[in-house]
């Protein structure tokens, strides 16, 4: 099955809405997505030994801290109720105009 930004969005909101508690205020899911990108970044520096983790500290998959940071990101969007198919069109369009000339093309 193809997962779209769509579904994914819809999975998380019915995931969430399952609990009273329903989403978290917009400064916590913040604070999530700071927390999970210090997450991945602390695994990279590992696995680049720009900054060796302890023998005692596992290791943790690249591909769960960034399904991590995706599911906060998500949670973020969909409080807001952003489009995130929308929003990453629109990235992308401004991305392919602003810097056309910016990078060297392969041939």
């Amino acid at each position: 099955m193809t997962l779209t930004t769509n579904f994914m969005q819809q999975r998380v909101d019915e995931w969430i809405n399952q609990f009273e508690e329903g989403y978290w205020p917009p400064l916590s899911m913040l604070a999530s997505i700071v927390e999970e990108v210090g997450e991945l970044a602390r695994e990279i520096n590992g696995l680049e030994k720009i900054k060796r983790k302890k023998k005692s500290e596992p290791v943790i998959s690249l591909s769960l801290e960034i399904g991590d940071i995706l599911f906060s990101l998500i949670c973020l969007a969909n409080y807001y109720s952003i489009d995130l198919e929308e929003s990453f069109n629109d990235v992308m369009e401004k991305y392919s105009k602003r810097d056309m000339d910016r990078w060297t093309k392969k041939e």
